[in-house]
């Protein structure tokens, strides 16, 4: 193994302020379902939707915010590693796409993977595909 191959070129960690406005727009989201739901059935407390929602995505997202915060992917050259040591070879990437606030990773064999709550997914796909692009003309 080269050296280069292990030289981290960008990293990917997640940012505090995206996973806060993603829980945000998940609490609005089911306030409105669940308030929605509520009165269809007839429930003339209708408020208790939005108060659920709100409390449960707030307790789910500081249960385990320090985890997700905590996620950070590595691109060098020649591969992609997971905050869990997960490696994936460049030459296997088919795409990289934004999906919401995360970064989806598409490999040839159909595999997926997320690097959430990125603050510009975007251009991180456009790096790992500029990445990839030069790997795989760099062996040709």
């Amino acid at each position: 193994m080269s050296a280069d191959i292990d030289t981290v070129l960008a990293e990917f960690p997640p940012s505090k302020g995206t996973y806060i406005r993603e829980h945000i727009m998940l609490a609005a989201l089911g306030s409105v379902l669940l308030s929605g739901l509520l009165v269809f059935m007839g429930n003339p407390h209708a408020w208790t939707g939005i108060v659920g929602s709100v409390f449960a995505i707030s307790v789910r997202g500081v249960y385990v915010m320090n985890e997700q915060l905590g996620m950070v992917w590595k691109l060098t050259s020649a591969r992609l590693i997971g905050p869990d040591g997960r490696i994936i070879p460049l030459a296997d990437v088919e795409n990289a796409r934004t999906m919401l606030s995360a970064l989806q990773v598409i490999t040839r064999s159909g595999d997926k993977y997320l690097i959430k709550y990125q603050a510009d997914p975007a251009a991180g796909a456009a790096l790992v595909l500029q990445t990839r692009d030069a790997a795989l003309s760099a062996r040709n």
